[in-house]
């Protein structure tokens, strides 16, 4: 196989006129989707998103910083243990990526396989107290679905995740 028929692992779509192409030049990498998820559920400090993630240091690294030059991320000064550390909160161009995250679960409960032990994660809209199965506005009330509006409830976990507005890092 000669070089020329090598596909290269990653490209530069930045300048490219297809918006598609263009998103996927940001999004493209699954960790990018799956740290906007973390930090819209508030967990957005090294530690936690490492934990959370199952990530290496370098590679996590790596990541967060591409986000923040992508603009998704911003730091967040914090204090922990009487010391001021830096964590990461969404931008608003993360948190406009709700309802892909939110089209993303719908998509999979209906087209993959449950996994043993899964359950239905459902997107509870704590404005009207209803589920929705929509991404951007609630499929129960028809209202705007914003980070801060939004909890998910995770059986798997014995959880139910409250969403949280870009910006904010929680204590």
């Amino acid at each position: 196989m000669s070089k020329e028929d090598v596909m290269p692992l990653r490209s530069d779509w930045s300048e490219a006129l297809c918006p598609i192409r263009r998103s996927l030049d940001v999004l493209g990498d699954p960790w990018v989707l799956l740290v906007v998820r973390d930090v819209l559920h508030g967990r957005g400090r090294f530690d936690e998103l490492r934990a959370s993630l199952g990530i290496s240091d370098p590679v996590l690294s790596r990541r967060l910083r591409a986000m923040v030059d992508a603009g998704l991320l911003t730091h967040v000064d914090y204090t922990s243990g009487g010391r001021t550390r830096q964590g990461y909160a969404a931008t608003q161009a993360a948190a406009d990526l709700l309802p892909v995250l939110q089209r993303l679960a719908v998509w999979a409960e209906k087209h993959t396989p449950t996994p043993a032990g899964g359950a239905h994660m459902a997107m509870i809209h704590r404005t009207c107290g209803n589920e929705t199965t929509q991404g951007e506005v609630c499929s129960a009330c028809g209202e705007a679905l914003a980070p801060e509006h939004m909890t998910w409830s995770k059986p798997w976990k014995g959880a139910h995740d409250n969403l949280v507005p870009a910006g904010t890092l929680v204590p």
